[in-house]
């Protein structure tokens, strides 16, 4: 099992969230966040200088079978792709153990 953790842009959380249902990935978590980025330099938009130190972004965490895990990944790469800088990034972790509580299954089955 793979907890995949993704930090994208709020404008494109909608399409992230179809793309994941499109490849069966039905249940995840997710949390508004902010970070601090690579880009040193504000925009400016329309005279108006905007500091882009501090980034809203949506954190979208999902725990699947490893069979999922390429299609899961690949669905929030194309969701989430602008080509500007900010568009994301995706963590990818283990999970050794999965229990669902009201039913005591442990495992795959569980996350199902």
């Amino acid at each position: 099992m793979k907890k995949i953790e993704a930090i994208i842009r709020k404008s494109k959380f909608s399409e992230v969230r179809d793309a994941l249902h499109a490849v069966e990935v039905n249940f995840f978590s997710y949390w508004d966040v902010t970070g601090v980025g690579n880009e040193k330099e504000g925009h400016v938009y329309r005279t108006i200088s905007y500091s882009t130190t501090d980034i809203q972004r949506r954190c979208v965490s999902i725990v699947v079978s490893d069979e999922f895990e390429e299609r899961t990944i690949e669905a929030i790469l194309k969701a989430a792709y602008t080509g500007n800088v900010g568009d994301g990034k995706i963590f990818v972790s283990d999970i050794n153990e999965t229990y669902r509580i009201r039913t005591s299954e442990k495992g795959s089955p569980a996350i199902n």
